[in-house]
């Protein structure tokens, strides 16, 4: 697995983007007063107690993660991503960026890609925070490949959503609009009938993380 094909392919690395493929879709849109996100939450028979599917991960106060592929894969990264955030504070008094926490997650994730008897992640990261008055979001592909955005999508639909968000998304716009953008982005684009929609906020100016009440989704909806 961690052999290159002779035209310089490594199959398993390619393997876990199809994992991601097959995720449910998330999305982060950065505002001009903070970064909203929303993922897509399959709710594939009757029985399932939506609110147990989490698909929107707090690392610290200023950084958030959501994940599209294998969600378990997911847990294990974020698990490390506080345990990074935390180690960070005590040693340096001060939070950790969001530009350096993504690259220790790529860091690991390329590793993976690597050494024999492991396999790649099979999930692709949006990783959202804010660094005094910077706004930061990044993908973190399976490879380990990391790449900023001003808007973007990961997951089943997620040429879908990167084409409605090229044609709505603006630089300018407000937390609340980037919010319903994100959720009417992932209701237009979904092909699953049942599933429900978790959003969340990230104000700037305080730093605080909000979810978005769910009456509010339901208008947006």
């Amino acid at each position: 697995m961690t052999v290159f094909s002779p035209d310089g392919r490594l199959f398993q690395v390619e393997y876990a983007k199809e994992a991601v493929k097959r995720g449910a879709t998330s999305l982060g849109i950065i505002a001009k007063d903070g970064i909203a996100m929303a993922a897509v939450k399959s709710i594939y028979s009757p029985l399932i107690v939506p609110d147990s599917i989490r698909k929107i991960f707090e690392v610290d106060t200023h950084i958030y993660i959501t994940a599209s592929g294998l969600i378990a894969d997911a847990r294990k990264l974020v698990e490390l991503a506080r345990d990074q955030a935390i180690r960070h504070r005590v040693v340096y008094s001060e939070p950790i960026s969001t530009v350096n926490l993504v690259k220790y997650l790529a860091d690991i994730m390329q590793s993976y890609t690597q050494y024999g008897g492991v396999r790649p992640f099979g999930i692709s990261l949006l990783v959202g925070g804010f660094d005094g008055n910077k706004i930061n979001l990044y993908e973190i592909e399976p490879s380990g490949a990391m790449v900023g955005y001003h808007a973007n999508a990961i997951g089943s639909r997620k040429t879908e959503a990167e084409e409605y968000l090229k044609k709505h998304y603006q630089k300018d716009m407000k937390l609340d609009e980037a919010v319903k953008l994100a959720i009417k982005c992932l209701s237009e684009n979904e092909e699953e009938k049942n599933f429900e929609i978790e959003a969340f906020a990230l104000e700037s100016k305080e730093g605080i993380f909000k979810e978005v009440p769910e009456k509010v989704i339901k208008k947006y909806l």
